[in-house]
């Protein structure tokens, strides 16, 4: 799989040199070197029966049935208080907490992305279908939707119900929405699907937008106000909100790249915590993402510097050698985590296809793609290329 993957990439990555327009030419390419992978899974996809947060019952949430809870990942109860509030042990994963919604909803997002991935290499019907049931159990059916909100995530036991920073858990939404712009394109998205996925996307953007948890993470100073911003564009995007995509825009220059990142590429603030190595490159794929989403013929973001030098090339050059060899880290090791990063993050991918880097696609093609920790799973939000290149 990883050969096919390197073999299509490669592909694309000299047509974005040559500018090659051809695509029928494109697209048998495409069928025959990635499809046997993708295929394989989606085969085993097609009769998967979705699973929404209505089929798990969280007893901790103060919300509803149809509510997304999840715990903070770093809090645990007090050894000196068992039943008092819960205490902070930063970067520790407490592995009791409640996630179940998390999960349901980071394997809603691979089903999703390699169904229509399989469509897009076949053009079978069968694969978008299997696709919008899982689609429709999400945001339509009012048996097991999810309300458009995140009033309940990340919460504390003791201290809080729901806090701001739980938002970041949707970014696993964002190859969905992809998706239904692949098919929308497509011409194969039903309009009662079109209509109601719209609605849901809409009225979750105007949450994360004007709610107090929405506008405390929309101005975080870390990877969370990053994560905020990634997700409104992809999700402005398919609902046509170009005021969300122009704020956007302008906190990728004047916010992400002027004041979050150091003049070295760093992201100080990612550095500083006690897991600098893994938020570094969390941090990075969202801004790749960005890059990726927002820029246009006008504006190409991946070109942009600040006048004090500060760019997306800079920063990936920083980070660069110590993901080809992690000795090469400046910074202290991860309190947890630390062999399993890095895998094949997204920044390289695109960056390598935006910079016409082929070094970065060929450390990408070497790096797992397919990641089983959870941890690496909840901050990999970018894992189906086909919906992101094609």
């Amino acid at each position: 799989m990883k050969k096919n993957i390197f073999r299509i990439i490669t592909v694309l990555l000299a047509w974005n040199f040559s500018s090659c327009s051809d695509s029928g030419k494109q697209e048998k390419i495409i069928r025959d070197t990635l499809g046997s992978g993708i295929l394989q899974r989606a085969s085993e996809q097609l009769n998967e029966t979705p699973v929404t947060v209505t089929s798990f019952i969280a007893e901790r949430s103060a919300g509803g049935i149809h509510d997304f809870f999840s715990e903070g990942d770093y809090w645990w109860p007090d050894p000196d208080n068992p039943e008092g509030p819960y205490i902070q042990r930063d970067g520790e994963t407490n592995p009791d907490n409640f996630v179940a919604h998390r999960h349901a909803m980071i394997r809603f997002s691979m089903i999703v992305g390699n169904l229509t991935s399989a469509y897009l290499l076949t053009k079978d019907l069968k694969y978008a279908e299997a696709a919008l049931r899982h689609i429709r159990a999400w945001f339509i059916s009012e048996e097991t939707k999810m309300n458009p909100n995140l009033l309940y995530a990340q919460a504390i036991q003791g201290i809080a119900t729901g806090r701001g920073i739980g938002i970041i858990d949707t970014i696993h939404l964002i190859e969905v929405v992809r998706s239904l712009l692949r098919m929308q394109e497509a011409g194969i998205l039903p309009e009662a699907d079109r209509l109601g996925t719209k609605k849901w996307f809409s009225d979750y953007l105007e949450w994360i937008s004007t709610h107090p948890y929405g506008i405390k993470e929309m101005n975080a100073a870390n990877n969370h106000g990053t994560c905020w911003a990634m997700q409104a564009a992809v999700f402005a995007e398919y609902t046509g909100n170009r005021e969300i995509t122009a704020y956007c825009t302008d906190r990728f220059k004047n916010v992400f790249l002027a004041e979050h990142m150091a003049e070295d590429g760093s992201f100080p603030r990612e550095i500083n915590r006690t897991k600098p190595y893994g938020y570094s490159l969390f941090n990075l794929d969202a801004m790749a993402v960005l890059c990726h989403i927002l820029s246009t013929p006008e504006q190409n973001l991946w070109n942009y510097t600040t006048p004090d030098g500060k760019s997306m090339q800079k920063g990936i050059e920083f980070l660069y050698p110590s993901v080809t060899d992690k000795s090469k880290w400046p910074g202290k090791r991860d309190v947890m985590y630390w062999d399993e990063w890095p895998v094949a993050q997204p920044f390289l991918l695109f960056g390598a296809i935006h910079l016409h880097r082929g070094e970065y696609l060929d450390t990408w093609a070497r790096l797992e793609h397919f990641p089983a920790v959870d941890e690496v799973l909840r901050n990999l939000p970018v894992r189906n290329p086909a919906i992101w290149l094609l």
